[in-house]
């Protein structure tokens, strides 16, 4: 675990507040305001910044401005890309989300469900964002997620996302139709919300443990960014 200018990420997640604060955004996988995390908490939105504040000290979140038409800048919080708290996630959530996978036969029928089960959840988990940011939107929502996205805008208009990392790697290994089939109705899921008239163009999934798995959608890019 590597050594940190405030104190090491165990540390800072050894007081409740902060750890809470963690781990809700991690649910979330998401940008999320200090006052729907104050309000959840029930605290002063100063006291949830300033844990904020702490955790982004640490390396565990990163803040990002929300867009708004005027008044005082509003601040997002999400998971930071390479946050690994208290070494490696839990053995159980891994070997679980493996067994759940190899549970899953991949027949046809049984995939076109798990796409539609993952659609559902990219809506639900898609970001409030203007129409003009959708790609840093999408971007940021596959940060959150652990999926460490570059993105590309292409002569063509379409914008491709190259994934760096596989958070879902272990049970890759065990279905790999199955969990990318989800990842797929997830991605799908999010342009549903982020930009109704995108189209998913590819989506090519890689060998999980060198990752790069690319992403092609059409009609998300702002038109006037398109030479």
């Amino acid at each position: 675990m590597r050594t940190l200018d405030r104190g090491s990420e165990s540390d800072v997640l050894a007081q409740p507040t902060r750890a809470h604060l963690f781990g809700r955004l991690a649910r979330l996988g998401r940008l999320a305001s200090t006052d729907e995390l104050s309000e959840e908490l029930g605290l002063h939105r100063s006291g949830v910044r300033a844990h904020l504040e702490r955790l982004r000290a640490a390396g565990l979140v990163s803040r990002e401005r929300l867009p708004q038409p005027r008044g005082r800048p509003r601040y997002g919080w999400q998971i930071a890309p390479n946050a690994l708290p208290r070494g490696e996630p839990p053995d159980a959530y891994r070997t679980l989300a493996r067994w759940l996978a190899r549970s899953v036969p991949p027949r046809p029928a049984r995939l076109r469900e798990v796409e539609r089960t993952g659609r559902e959840v990219g809506r639900e988990i898609s970001p409030p964002h203007e129409k003009s940011e959708a790609v840093q939107a999408m971007g940021r929502t596959l940060t959150a997620l652990g999926f460490a996205p570059q993105s590309e805008l292409k002569s063509n208009g379409h914008v491709v996302l190259t994934l760096g990392s596989c958070p879902y790697r272990g049970a890759v290994h065990d279905n790999q139709p199955v969990v990318c089939g989800l990842h797929r109705g997830l991605t799908q899921g999010l342009l549903d919300v982020l930009e109704p008239a995108a189209r998913l163009a590819n989506f090519v999934p890689k060998d999980p443990d060198r990752a790069g798995c690319l992403i092609e959608v059409e009609g998300l890019a702002p038109r006037k960014a398109v030479r």
